[in-house]
């Protein structure tokens, strides 16, 4: 394999949607809503798990990848790549336990801080290559 770190943080992200997708279209049944909500906290929470992975894993793959094209070193690469694995993992977790209203829970919170962590360390480190390599 090419590139061993962007097939497998692609595919753990593909089963983490493929779950999350099939997550929601349960909710979707339990609570016979073909659109939407209907207002069921337990379906917006689902739906949103899946909506807010889709919005993140395609470019921080794409990232991951353009980082390994350019021989970015292994290690930590593959330490980048569980960082952002794990952050979607606790924010999905997270998004799917029960909270106070206007106090998200922990696991949502760490989710997102790591999920921007990963992203800030792989377009921080694709400009350095950019810069140091083509400057």
């Amino acid at each position: 394999m090419t590139l061993p770190v962007t097939a497998l943080t692609a595919a753990i992200c593909a089963i983490m949607l493929l779950a999350t997708a099939i997550a929601t279209v349960r909710a979707r049944f339990r609570t016979r809503a073909a659109f939407g909500d209907a207002g069921d906290p337990g379906l917006v929470a689902v739906s949103r798990s899946h909506g807010n992975l889709a919005e993140h894993a395609p470019l921080f793959v794409i990232l991951i990848g353009l980082l390994e094209m350019a021989n970015a070193s292994h290690w930590p690469l593959t330490a980048l790549a569980v960082l952002f694995l794990g952050a979607r993992a606790a924010h999905i977790i997270g998004l799917n336990q029960p909270h106070q209203p206007g106090k998200p829970p922990l696991l949502r919170s760490v989710g997102v801080i790591g999920t921007w962590a990963a992203y800030a360390g792989a377009i921080g480190w694709t400009l350095l290559l950019v810069v140091t390599v083509n400057g």
